[in-house]
């Protein structure tokens, strides 16, 4: 395959070695033409952890670090995001009462704060249950993403929120009582409604009629890497394989494809991004 002038970015993607394809799927990515991508933390029941306290987040945190550097290995550029997923909350108020659970999901974010302050991560991961979940449940979950917001304004660095379809357009006022800029805010999951800078999947309809508008947005695959769910959200190739198929069919130009994948990531995350 013809190496692309510019960088191929997946902004939010998933590589598991114990329940999933692990180096493979990363090394699917490179050869269709990926050369970047953000590679996001996975909850701790994909480690067998129940978290009691915060420090137990570390276990996730460090064998992220470690498949990331494993896929350095491989020539991808990787930036790290690690936090602690909105739906903990859910899993974890089975065990603990719902005052504790939200201690210990701040405690998880204010420890993977430490990893960006030191270098070792790029940005933030928190949210809100994208379910339906009991109002008290909600309210936790706002005040647990109000503290991450928080966590990025201190380290001044991006964070990428899971959370319901729509615009979230709430956070924009929750982000910037916190000191941080909403466009350091990253929709994941996005659809174009949202005030905040969206991450669309690599196969979202509105990407082309966005790139005409020069939206400034990026792209993903949200790929899970679990043998249990093979191929979700979309695919390892995804990204580079989409954004090449616009581009041969005509329908965006290699500026679009570089303001998605090389401009628009490095201003949100701090990161240079080239080929």
């Amino acid at each position: 395959m013809k190496i692309p002038s510019f960088p191929v970015t997946d902004d939010h993607i998933h590589i598991d070695p114990v329940n999933g394809r692990g180096l493979e799927a990363a090394k699917d990515f490179l050869r269709a033409g990926g050369s970047h991508l953000f590679l996001v933390c996975k909850p701790t029941s994909s480690f067998g952890i129940t978290p009691a306290k915060g420090t137990d987040f570390t276990g996730v945190f460090d064998e992220t670090l470690a498949i990331a550097e494993q896929v350095r290995e491989l020539g991808l550029t990787v930036g790290v995001v690690l936090g602690v997923h909105p739906a903990e909350i859910t899993r974890l108020s089975g065990s603990y009462p719902l005052s504790r659970v939200e201690e210990i999901m701040k405690e998880g974010i204010s420890l993977a704060a430490t990893y960006v302050a030191d270098g070792r991560a790029v940005a933030l991961k928190s949210g809100r249950p994208h379910y339906e979940v009991p109002g008290e449940i909600l309210d936790a979950s706002n005040r647990v993403l109000a503290h991450a917001f928080s966590c990025a304004a201190r380290n001044d660095c991006a964070i990428q929120v899971h959370a319901e379809s729509g615009p979230c357009a709430d956070m924009v006022p929750m982000a910037e009582s916190a000191g941080l800029p909403s466009w350091k805010v990253v929709k994941h999951y996005a659809t174009p409604d949202t005030p905040l800078t969206p991450s669309f999947i690599a196969t979202h309809p509105d990407i082309p009629e966005l790139c005409r508008e020069k939206r400034e947005f990026t792209m993903e695959s949200d790929y899970m890497d679990e043998n249990s769910r093979p191929g979700a959200v979309i695919g390892p190739k995804s990204v580079p394989r989409a954004t090449f198929r616009l581009l041969e069919q005509g329908i965006i130009e290699e500026e679009d494809a570089f303001r998605i994948h090389a401009e628009t990531p490095a201003k949100v995350y701090g990161m240079e991004i080239s080929r």
